[in-house]
């Protein structure tokens, strides 16, 4: 058996090869990250013995190595990550020496392989990497729309303070319609009545003829102040944030049609969008490298930390050394879920009553969702509210 530690950068990667007798067949070697360098690679795994077993070890880091583990899917090679946190503390173990090569963390990866279950990436699991990747880009437009919106607040509050507080400080519908098209305090107080037609329908009856006079009031006795480069800055926000609109919608499509291609009970927990499921699908990635909920729980950095000494034995804090995104995931998905699941609200409530501040509380939500997702998958049956305890 072969024993392969590869240990992945930005622009190459260090390859280390033994048997797991311990002899060493190919002493670390550096190939670039190109397909020459892929290539180099392939060369040395095919020239290898064919009648023996070969494991790979990659140390997860992030969106650097996944060109190469789309290579070596496409050849029919499977392939094991690791922590980073994991290596690092083996690292430290075995050596009281301070040093750190990437050639001494590929020859440490392999030998890891000897040492634990291993447990492979499923073939074609790029294309899990693909969703990761595009669920990601969705949460980080969400935010960048989040900055964007504070960004357009504070200029609001300059330039037309009474606007946001008429809106009950919400950027509704018709808000946005009257800042998208007439962005500025002058432009809203000289609208006419076709303006009204238009966002009387935009907000299907409830914008009432008093609420537009009551508008074109505020527009033309606003305190703000009638700076041109505070009108510029409106108008540059709201085209920021169009196009941010416009690249969310897109997403939502692309989104759309990858849930129709996968197969997967956790469409059908209640309380969990399309998006949130997708992103927590990507992020696990292969539900059968788990045999229990409690390594979900570890993958998410969502276990307590351990603190045993002689007689004391207590839980500490959450170890947060998991994915933050499926972290974040659970805990945004972990309020709608219970808001759609009475049982799960019930829950909630009798962790508050116990004390528990509310991110405490709605983190016991969270692990349970882990729970019923891991059970929903390895039994591969739907969401049945019903069968909630």
């Amino acid at each position: 058996m072969y024993l392969i530690g590869i240990d992945i950068s930005k622009y190459k990667h260090d390859c280390f090869i033994a048997t797991e007798a311990g002899e060493i067949i190919k002493d670390s070697f550096s190939f670039d990250n190109d397909a020459k360098g892929f290539d180099q690679l392939l060369n040395v795994l095919q020239a290898l013995d064919q009648s023996q077993l070969k494991k790979i070890g990659l140390e997860a880091t992030g969106h650097y190595g996944y060109n190469l583990k789309v290579f070596l899917d496409q050849h029919g090679f499977d392939y094991m990550e690791f922590n980073p946190i994991l290596v690092k503390k083996l690292s430290t173990g075995l050596s009281l020496r301070k040093t750190k090569t990437d050639k001494a963390d590929a020859r440490l990866l392999s030998m890891i392989l000897l040492s634990v279950d291993y447990k492979t990436y499923p073939v074609k699991s790029y294309h899990i990497q693909e969703l990761k990747s595009l669920t990601r880009y969705y949460k980080s437009l969400v935010k960048k729309r989040s900055r964007e919106l504070v960004e357009l607040t504070n200029t609001l509050d300059l330039l037309f303070p009474e606007f946001k507080p008429f809106f009950q400080n919400k950027f509704s519908q018709t808000a946005y319609f009257i800042l998208e098209h007439y962005q500025n305090p002058r432009r809203i107080a000289r609208m006419s009545y076709q303006n009204y037609e238009k966002l009387h329908s935009i907000s299907k009856g409830h914008f009432s003829y008093a609420k537009f006079l009551r508008l074109k009031e505020l527009a033309k006795n606003t305190v703000g102040s009638s700076s041109n480069l505070l009108i510029f800055e409106l108008e540059s926000n709201i085209r920021l944030l169009r196009g941010i609109n416009q690249e969310i919608k897109a997403l939502d499509s692309l989104l759309n049609n990858w849930s129709l291609k996968i197969d997967s009970p956790v469409f059908s927990i209640k309380g969990i969008g399309i998006v949130s499921a997708l992103s927590l699908i990507a992020e696990y990635g292969n539900f059968s490298s788990f045999d229990n909920p409690a390594q979900m729980l570890s993958f998410a950095g969502m276990e307590p930390s351990i603190i045993q000494s002689g007689t004391s034995n207590k839980q500490g804090h959450m170890v947060k050394r998991g994915s933050g995104y499926l972290r974040d995931t659970l805990m945004n998905v972990a309020i709608p879920f219970m808001m759609h699941n009475p049982i799960i609200y019930d829950y909630y409530l009798k962790k508050k009553n116990e004390g528990k501040p509310h991110r405490v509380a709605l983190s016991h939500v969270a692990k349970k969702l882990i729970r019923i997702i891991f059970y929903l998958v390895k039994s591969n049956q739907q969401f049945n509210q019903s069968k909630l305890v």
